[in-house]
């Protein structure tokens, strides 16, 4: 199984997309849940460099932090189905 980690914002839109693809290709993954203010997103912002969300983290393909939704579900579509 991947090793795959999405920091994601509960209500987020582009966070369901990803989650939906996630879902579609059975793919198991560990969700990181980040604080509404950006300001307090310290933890995605360390593995991305930016703060917004979503952000996918996939250490067994060297992915460490991609963001955008679109590209995320064009990389998982890629890599995964």
């Amino acid at each position: 199984m991947p090793n795959l980690e999405l920091y994601e914002l509960e209500g987020c839109p582009y966070c369901a997309k990803v989650k939906k693809k996630l879902d579609e290709l059975d793919l198991d993954y560990e969700s990181h849940m980040v604080p509404r203010s950006h300001g307090e997103r310290d933890e995605v912002e360390a593995v991305s460099g930016q703060t917004g969300v979503p952000v996918l983290v996939d250490n067994d393909n060297g992915i460490e932090g991609m963001p955008e939704s679109d590209d995320i579900v064009e990389y998982l579509e890629e890599t995964y189905a």
